[in-house]
């Protein structure tokens, strides 16, 4: 009998859609979405640098970690849990209230506001760290039994985001189950030690993943933080491309093989500890919350990331409209993006090949706030005239540039025309792009305004002309035609 390789597995090429879909929404659903608080913070990538891991599990603003964090002593949400539920309420008390308003939840209405920003497709989370599954799997939680929502969120969901065009990604927590081996992460050693040993968990999350592809068949697999070590990963991929043929796996799937010995993990946990007691000596580049890749994947997801320049391998930014991916109702409307930093970073992205994944967070009944439903349709307005310079596109020679007047501009290509995202408007109405050879220009026109505006090109710097007057964006777009040969 053949058994899949990395090697079978990795010949397979990116399939088109996901390189031409640019965009997707990440919906964080679950029983945190019942509390749905975690403390203020501005950054956690600078909340990491500043007080290093012990002090980013503690102070930690992803309210869908709220299982984990409601249990260190000492922590702000703690603090809120015991204020507000008491001491003694236990997080599985939430899911009484999940049943009952995600029960009526409008599903469609959620995947119209996913298709109207101009998403290509929704990832949903079928299963977070705190081993809630949104689909009535029919394997038994270990020490949880059925430990699932009574409605098939997952199977309900994803008929409603199909309706409306888009594909349908599935993620799934296979590095954390926090009940399975009831652990609590406070440290630096947790982040390794709570993923949970043994082929007891490494077969019943396999199997809940084989669960997923049959019963849905999701056009993305997206695992989250790690996988359990042995057995046959590439096994798992294979069997996932050949039942859906066109499908597509990140990058968290890396398997740790970690002893844990008494020794190991003493000695682990002492390394851990001097990390955390000297973290002010590590250089800042060291300090970022990233994810090893595993052996095989279709593309990297690094988080609340943007980059200078192109990169070569497909990779997928993902993000919170917030400072949480899951709706965190102790959040500040300045904590949520503005359409235009939204739409500005979505365009810096695809120009250095890109995809963005923003994450929502609804409610227990499956409603988005409206804070968080602002950003998103500024989003599919400004999609609604400049779709045409994203989707399907491709990066340009050059990702970033200026015009003339020292404002920012970003560049993709599709076929022979190059579009030009212009960040801010030039103070002129005539100017020329910086650094660029454009002699192959043979129009111009402004998406969405005057069917061609006014260019010349000497020795390849191209002067271009616009309108009088122009409609409010917060990117103005640029098709060059014939500029890429």
């Amino acid at each position: 009998m053949f058994e899949p390789t990395w090697e079978s597995v990795s010949t397979r090429v990116l399939p088109s859609w996901y390189d031409d879909a640019k965009l997707g929404i990440f919906v964080h659903w679950g029983l945190y979405s019942v509390p749905r608080w975690a403390p203020q913070v501005t950054d956690i990538q600078q909340l990491l640098r500043d007080q290093g891991p012990k002090g980013m599990l503690r102070n930690n603003p992803y309210a869908e970690w709220y299982l984990n964090t409601m249990r260190i002593e000492g922590s702000p949400t703690r603090s809120h849990h015991e204020q507000t539920y008491g001491i003694d309420y236990p997080y599985d008390n939430f899911v009484e209230e999940f049943d009952q308003e995600s029960a009526a939840a409008d599903l469609d209405a959620l995947a119209g506001l996913c298709a109207g920003s101009g998403a290509g497709y929704v990832i949903l989370t079928t299963k977070h760290h705190d081993g809630f599954t949104l689909w009535p799997s029919s394997l038994s939680h270990p020490s949880k039994g059925d430990y699932h929502a009574k409605r098939d969120l997952v199977g309900d969901f994803t008929a409603a985001v199909r309706s409306h065009g888009m594909r349908m990604g599935l993620y799934y927590s296979g590095g954390y189950d926090w009940p399975y081996n009831d652990v609590v992460m406070s440290s630096p050693t947790d982040v390794a030690l709570a993923v949970p040993a043994g082929d007891d968990y490494r077969d019943y999350a396999t199997a809940h993943v084989r669960e997923l592809i049959d019963t849905y068949r999701p056009s993305m697999l997206w695992n989250d933080i790690g996988w359990p070590a042995g057995g046959n990963l590439a096994g798992l991929f294979a069997h996932y491309y050949n039942t859906v043929e066109d499908g597509v796996v990140n990058d968290r799937w890396a398997q740790a093989d970690i002893k844990r010995d008494r020794v190991s993990e003493a000695l682990l946990r002492g390394a851990g500890e001097l990390a955390q007691r000297f973290w002010r000596f590590v250089p800042d580049d060291k300090k970022e919350l990233a994810f090893p890749a595993s052996e095989h994947y279709d593309f990297k997801t690094p988080e609340y990331a943007q980059f200078d320049t192109v990169v070569d391998e497909k990779w997928e930014s993902t993000r919170g409209v917030g400072h949480s991916f899951a709706a965190n109702r102790n959040e500040r409307p300045e904590d949520i993006v503005t359409a235009t930093e939204l739409i500005r970073s979505f365009v810096d992205i695809v120009s250095k090949n890109g995809n963005l994944l923003i994450g929502i967070g609804p409610g227990p009944d499956g409603t988005i706030p409206e804070e968080q439903q602002a950003p998103l349709r500024g989003l599919g307005q400004w999609m609604a005239i400049n779709r045409d310079a994203v989707i399907g596109s491709r990066p340009w020679t050059t990702a970033a540039g200026t015009t003339s007047e020292g404002t920012q501009v970003r560049y993709t290509r599709k076929g022979s025309d190059v579009f030009v995202f212009l960040l801010d408007l030039p103070g002129t109405r005539r100017f020329a792009l910086r650094g660029v050879d454009l002699r192959g220009v043979r129009g111009v026109e402004l998406l969405g305004g005057p069917a061609a505006l006014d260019f010349s090109t000497i020795d390849g710097l191209l002067s271009v002309e616009l309108p009088p007057q122009v409609s409010v964006s917060a990117t103005h777009v640029l098709r060059l035609t014939g500029a890429a040969g």
